[in-house]
């Protein structure tokens, strides 16, 4: 009775969580409080979680993380790239692709693709690219160096901490290494060579913003029925009277048309997101047959105090405002920022379609302010500019200090010093201490939506060791694969973790399927901790779709991607990683 009753709270849990017709934390309160309820856990069992070593050390690494974000220990790097690669596209994403699975191998990989986004725009403004071409492969990049040390990604520390429970020790802070690094360096190759050819070649909007004589800057039309635009293809609307007029997008029905990649015609009510000096867009503002929405009347690209400009604005994920309905937030409520549009995932809300928008992670923002106010928003903590501002966001005399404590980190917890939680925390008091991390930016840094539901997935995974569901599904899955031998069940348990971290957080998916596996082991009465090392590479292969992990929903608005173009580089990188498991965890670590 038990375990039907654990099976039918876990089959809900996962539809919740796909689903997302609930918050991933409300979903982990109700698995906590279905758990209590059903008598499968007592209460101090169901919330034993929030004392759990892998939750504080996570809440301690997305601090230490703000941290060396903030001082910019991590971003100057990012500006040394810009500086040392102008003309060379290829060097330049080689040295991006390259910091960012340094950072990520040691610091959580979401703050480091936040930084870097801005950092691939100013590239592609720079290089002459298309940022689609590599904004997915940062987030690869970081997701597979992640898997290369404990501290790696929050996966690593929660099977570690779940390893020592089971009696099976933790993870030492290297031992993944001899086998991640080669998945690294093997899918980083992989990306260099097949990005280029894989990825969409889609305009981005909004490029740096420089004191050039020639400023260009954006601006959102309407195409009246009578329009003489009409029945144009999008790509060539302007290209004989004003060639210095880039048409980005097209926005019809709230879908996104990329004139370069589809060739389509403009029709009535049409919206055109164009791109040109000041003079050139004036002159066609002041023409028949082109209005601007109701969202931009009176707007000025005069220069100085007055002038006006259009800047894309990106939530990233530890943001206050996600959540938010866009026009009951504090965006809209300053009178200097008139909000024109916001682009989600292939999708485009005009203002007349803002009214129940409510702000999501990786939410693309095109607003209207006074150029005076942008120093305000670098400010914000909450956003990401468009534009190369990522130093103007940082307190750099403190780089050094953050380095320093990081390092010292790093070296305690390898040598054994102390246990790798203290080690976190230790590194966070003396962040705040020395003020390379401020207290409010460190209440900001804690995402508490992660953090909840990794206790409601260790609430569930106890559950299903208490009720012996574990057990239940590791018989069904060697029953499954009767008459194979361990390899073949390890593999099927890795397939199986993939697959689920395909739609599940990997967190979760390594949470519930890790007892399984170890129970799998036992029946077999083989040695669990290869088993225990397959669950962290599959539940780190999360290349498929662009809901497997957070930095693939984070570049998804941005680089204007389609759920397909995930799926051209993310199953080849599943398949390297597969295979380079199923071929060396049975070498290192013996069967």
């Amino acid at each position: 009775m038990s375990i039907a009753v654990v099976t039918i709270i876990l089959v809900l849990t996962l539809i919740l969580l796909i689903s997302e017709r609930l918050p991933v934390d409300l979903t982990a309160i109700g698995l906590m409080v279905a758990l209590s309820a059903t008598g499968i856990l007592t209460p101090a069992e169901a919330v034993a979680g929030f004392a759990s070593p892998a939750v504080l050390t996570v809440a301690a690494m997305f601090l230490v993380s703000r941290g060396m974000i903030r001082t910019g220990a991590v971003g100057f790097i990012g500006q040394r790239v810009i500086d040392l690669s102008r003309g060379n596209t290829s060097l330049a994403m080689l040295m991006v692709l390259l910091i960012v699975a340094l950072s990520s191998a040691f610091i959580n990989n979401t703050p480091v693709v936040v930084l870097f986004i801005p950092i691939v725009l100013s590239l592609s403004c720079e290089l002459g690219f298309s940022p689609s071409k590599f904004l997915i492969p940062i987030s690869y990049a970081s997701i597979l160096a992640g898997t290369s040390t404990l501290i790696g990604t929050s996966t690593n520390i929660i099977v570690s901490d779940l390893s020592a429970r089971h009696g099976y020790g933790p993870l030492g802070m290297f031992e993944l290494t001899i086998l991640g690094l080669p998945i690294a360096v093997t899918g980083i190759g992989f990306l260099l060579y097949a990005a280029p050819r894989l990825m969409p070649s889609n305009q981005m909007p909004v490029c740096e913003m420089k004191n050039e004589h020639r400023k260009r800057y954006l601006a959102e039309l309407m195409v009246p029925k009578d329009s003489w635009l009409v029945g144009i293809k999008a790509g060539q609307a302007f290209a004989e009277q004003h060639p210095g007029i880039e048409v980005l997008e097209l926005i019809r029905y709230s879908h996104i048309f990329y004139p370069d990649r589809d060739p389509v015609n403009i029709a009535p009510d049409d919206l055109l997101l164009i791109k040109g000096s000041a003079s050139d867009l004036i002159e066609i503002l002041h023409s028949d047959g082109i209005a601007l929405p109701m969202a931009a009347n009176g707007f000025d690209f005069g220069v100085g105090d007055n002038g006006s400009i259009v800047v894309e604005l990106i939530i990233p994920p530890q943001s206050s405002l996600v959540g938010a309905r866009l026009l009951e937030s504090r965006l809209s409520r300053d009178p200097n920022i008139h909000i024109i549009a916001i682009q989600r995932r292939g999708l485009h809300y005009t203002e007349q379609k803002l009214q129940d928008v409510r702000l999501k992670n990786g939410d693309i923002l095109l607003i209207w302010c006074p150029e005076r106010h942008l120093d305000n928003l670098r400010a914000e903590a909450d956003l990401i500019i468009v534009e190369d501002v990522h130093h103007e966001l940082v307190h750099k005399r403190k780089a050094h200090m953050a380095f320093a404590i990081f390092g010292g980190m790093i070296l305690a917890a390898s040598a054994g010093l102390a246990d790798i939680m203290l080690c976190a925390m230790t590194a966070v008091l003396l962040m705040l201490l020395t003020g390379c991390l401020q207290l409010r930016d460190a209440y900001r840094g804690i995402q508490s939506n992660v953090l909840l539901l990794i206790v409601g997935t260790f609430a569930l995974g106890a559950a299903m060791e208490k009720s012996g569901a574990s057990s239940f599904y590791a018989e069904a899955i060697i029953n499954l694969l009767s008459g194979s031998g361990p390899w073949v069940v390890l593999v099927g348990i890795m397939l199986l973790t993939s697959l689920s971290t395909q739609i599940l957080s990997n967190n979760a998916t390594a949470i519930l399927i890790l007892p399984i596996a170890i129970s799998a082991a036992v029946e077999l009465g083989v040695d669990p901790k290869p088993f225990i090392i397959a669950v962290c590479f599959g539940a780190s292969a999360c290349f498929a779709t662009p809901i497997g992990y957070q930095t693939n929903l984070l570049v998804y608005g941005p680089g204007g991607y389609r759920f397909s173009d995930f799926l051209k580089l993310g199953i080849p990188l599943n398949l390297i990683v597969l295979l380079f498991s199923a071929l060396l965890i049975p070498v290192f670590w013996p069967l």
